[in-house]
């Protein structure tokens, strides 16, 4: 009882904040109440009718010694859940299970199964396909004629196209895996969502239901056909894999497919998107990397920070633990708050601003044992990018307000409007 009554806690407007969808899509806003949250209440818990007690870590150091002890915080819990929503859920969580949400040892082996192919050896040998695929999504590009929403007409397609190839998946199927990468993280936007009715938390869980329940149709067809016939991409791997010499079950090849897929596509598809809006808006910007084309990684490493792709992740407390003078109890959770992290003033210096000098401190890909597993293709296929864009591209502006995605947990911007010339030689 003493130790909660020294509880700090969160307000109460900042910790719906933190759990709202909505709150997602109105970036500005929501960062004013983060800086309170880091602040005045850097890791303090939250008591929220409908909602187990939570804690909320918003700073860098906190984040990162949380995610660093995988033995100490379990994984599993995805974005935080009412327990509506947990009971809710439970039809289509419990048909797949993905690499992200095991713990050790069991963590370890499954990832094991593909480490060995996004690792930069591995994918050095894929640059010309990659840069095949970024050719083809700039000639995209310049085909709209100097106007376009960059992220319906570009940045949703060149990443998927990206990890459709590497896991061997036919590129007549694009469109389908593109509605479903964007209904699985999108279930709260009406423009993102299967059906347009996202309002309760019924309708949310059906539409996930169903969207899990088409990605397993096709997916399951794709491992049946990789075990008859195995060819030289990551589908083939998963399918084929033995866990402490066991074939591993349908529902892990699923999640396996689902994480590739979907976060693979969504959460760089975010950062480039996001990258372009940024040069729309700071002129300086682009001439900066147009002038000297090594700056494109920093330029990357900023884009990743500024769009903090990945939103937040909850973890569970293995075992009494303190953190800032908060005793944290077993069983207790603790949402990782990614966006706070990537705006820490302790770190960042000026963190509003995007900037292409910062020390690459990065929090977006993660740490720990659950650190991006393609952290490497991603900043490779970004990289490739903008190496073929940059050359060809004179000027960019804003056409129209860009709009960022409702959504909790991945995700970013869902309309960059852009108004842009190329370079007389491309022209």
């Amino acid at each position: 009882m003493d130790q909660l009554s020294n509880v700090d806690r969160v307000p109460e407007d900042i910790a719906r904040a933190v759990l709202d969808p909505r709150a997602y899509s109105e970036w500005h806003d929501l960062h004013q109440k983060l800086a309170t949250l880091r602040r005045e209440h850097p890791f303090a818990r939250a008591d929220l009718e409908g909602y187990d007690p939570f804690w909320i870590a918003a700073k860098f150091a906190d984040i990162q010694e949380i995610a660093l002890r995988g033995d100490l915080f379990l994984s599993g819990l995805g974005p935080m859940q009412s327990r509506q929503e947990l009971k809710m859920n439970a039809a289509s969580t419990g048909m797949f299970r993905s690499v992200v949400s095991m713990n050790a040892p069991e963590h370890a082996k499954y990832r094991l199964l593909t480490q060995s192919w996004f690792q930069p050896k591995n994918i050095k040998n894929l640059e010309e396909r990659f840069r095949h695929l970024a050719r083809m999504h700039v000639d995209r590009l310049a085909a709209t004629g100097g106007e376009c929403d960059f992220v319906r007409d570009v940045a949703v397609h060149y990443p998927l196209m990206v990890i459709m190839s590497i896991l061997g998946a036919p590129m007549e199927d694009e469109p389908m895996l593109l509605r479903l990468t964007q209904q699985f993280f999108g279930s709260n936007d009406p423009d993102m969502a299967r059906t347009a009715a996202v309002e309760s938390p019924e309708e949310v869980a059906n539409a996930r239901r169903l969207v899990v329940e088409e990605y397993f149709g096709y997916f399951l067809k794709l491992a049946q056909a990789r075990r008859r016939e195995p060819t030289d991409d990551v589908a083939s791997v998963v399918a084929n894999a033995t866990i402490d010499g066991n074939p591993i079950n349908d529902a892990d090849t699923l999640g396996y497919y689902i994480t590739i897929a979907a976060a693979g596509h969504d959460t760089t598809s975010s950062t480039i998107a996001n990258a372009i809006w940024a040069m729309a808006e700071r002129p300086e910007l682009l001439s900066a990397v147009k002038a000297d084309p090594a700056l494109i990684p920093n330029l990357i490493e900023e884009a990743v920070r500024w769009t903090t792709p990945v939103h937040q992740f909850t973890r569970k407390a293995a075992q009494d633990y303190t953190i800032r003078g908060q005793h944290v109890a077993k069983g207790d959770k603790v949402i990782l708050c990614y966006p706070s992290g990537a705006h820490d003033d302790e770190v960042y210096e000026a963190p509003f601003e995007f900037r292409l000098d910062r020390p690459k401190r990065q929090i977006g890909f993660g740490y720990g044992p659950h650190m991006c597993l393609g952290i490497h293709l991603a900043r490779m296929e970004m990289s490739i990018f903008f190496q073929e864009l940059l050359p060809r591209l004179r000027t960019i502006e804003l056409a129209g307000e860009p709009k960022r995605a409702i959504g909790n947990f991945v995700g970013g911007p869902k309309s960059v409007p852009i108004r842009f010339t190329l370079a007389a030689a491309a022209a």
